[in-house]
């Protein structure tokens, strides 16, 4: 599996998932997700696969819906929680690389070129990704893996939900030649009907005709669906926006109190924090701290630095004061989060406690045990506190 190095994550049925997630009460039902007003000239965003069941798909408009399934729940999207997600799910896939292209709110490509070293093999990086996910936001995601964006794509469809497919090299002429043509990336309606007019169904039909057919039949498309047909897809990751900044948060089962158990929490976040900058070869000059209380009230603060950092300690200590200096902790924290931005390669870091070159090797000693034998392998005894109370 050497070659096989895009990975493809397409959430399951993203925004009924999560609103299932929010509300118990919607598990096992039909939820349909339409537009703000749901009136009846609204389409579908997202039907959760009970709804689905009926008929229901995205881009339907709501009036056909409820003629499919009348009995369905029907709610307004809530695109501000959904956005929230997928920053959580967009942040877990940067711990595997810095190579992600993101396509949609619900999906993302990554290249796993260079990181088997640290992770594994890509199945195992597969599995990594669906198992984190899962944990950090109770959420299924379906995973496709493949020698290119195509090919990943398509298998992460192939077994929904909570999918996952590797499609390897000896395997794509079996799994392509049976699916039928829509399959293919980028065959909508107009371009199926015309496919179909000439007696062609599946992508084994298709792969009858010539080059020459398929541009005379559709101009330069014609081409790419030569070449898609036979599993050949040589684009690369389109990174365009940088990362701009590099956060953890968590929300609490129940909101905390006391103290030393926030500070527990705000240290174990720092360090991931801090080791996500590490690891991309970041530094960063303005650290931010979130904060949210019972009655849904968020709260930001944030300092810019006179210097760069990457240390979990540096981080911790400056967020630490921002969420002392404006009384911050007088009431339950429902969620906590710290991050850093302005982020610039590498240099200049500030160097506490130890000399430069002991600190980096003391940072990059943890973090290779850390790579080997996972997060909770080797701790700060400050991120212990919070964690023993609630293991009791």
């Amino acid at each position: 599996m050497s070659d096989l190095n895009i990975l493809h994550v397409d959430m399951d049925a993203f925004f009924a998932a999560v609103e299932q997630r929010d509300n118990p009460e919607l598990i096992g039902k039909a939820v349909i997700i339409g537009g703000v007003e749901l009136d009846r000239r609204g389409v579908v965003s997202t039907a959760s696969y009970e709804a689905r069941k009926y008929g229901v798909y995205s881009a339907m408009t709501i009036a056909r819906a409820k003629k499919l399934c009348p009995h369905g729940i029907y709610l307004p999207g809530r695109h501000d929680r959904y956005q929230e997600f997928s920053k959580k799910i967009i942040e877990i896939l940067y711990e595997f690389t810095p190579r992600v292209e993101q396509v949609s709110i619900d999906e993302a490509f990554l290249d796993l070129k260079g990181c088997h070293r640290l992770f594994g093999t890509s199945r195992e990086i597969g599995e990594k990704i669906k198992m984190r996910i899962n944990e950090k936001t109770n959420l299924k995601a379906s995973v496709g893996i493949a020698s290119n964006k195509f090919l990943a794509k398509l298998a992460s469809d192939l077994d929904k939900p909570d999918g996952f497919t590797v499609i390897e090299r000896n395997r794509v002429n079996q799994i392509l030649d049976p699916l039928p043509v829509k399959k293919i990336w980028g065959v909508g309606q107009k371009t199926e009907k015309i496919i179909k007019r000439k007696g062609i169904r599946t992508i084994k039909d298709l792969k009858s005709l010539s080059k020459k057919e398929l541009i005379a039949y559709f101009g330069k498309s014609g081409k790419r669906l030569f070449y898609l047909a036979r599993g050949i897809d040589n684009r690369e990751l389109e990174m365009t926006d940088t990362v701009k900044s590099i956060s953890h948060e968590e929300t609490f089962r129940e909101s905390i109190s006391a103290k030393n158990d926030i500070f527990s929490v705000l240290f174990d976040l720092s360090e991931r924090v801090a080791r996500r900058l590490r690891k991309q070869n970041l530094v960063g000059q303005t650290v931010f701290v979130k904060i949210r209380y019972n009655n849904f009230k968020t709260l930001t603060r944030r300092l810019s630095l006179a210097y760069p950092v990457n240390s979990s300690n540096e981080i911790y200590k400056i967020g630490r004061e921002l969420l002392i200096k404006d009384s911050l902790l007088e009431k339950p924290v429902r969620l906590l989060g710290i991050g850093i931005g302005k982020l610039s390669y590498g240099k200049n870091v500030q160097v506490s406690l130890f000399g430069k070159k002991d600190l980096n090797e003391l940072n990059k000693a943890i973090d290779n045990i850390k790579d080997k034998y996972g997060e909770k392998s080797i701790r700060h005894a400050r991120t212990l506190i919070y964690n023993d109370r609630n293991s009791n």
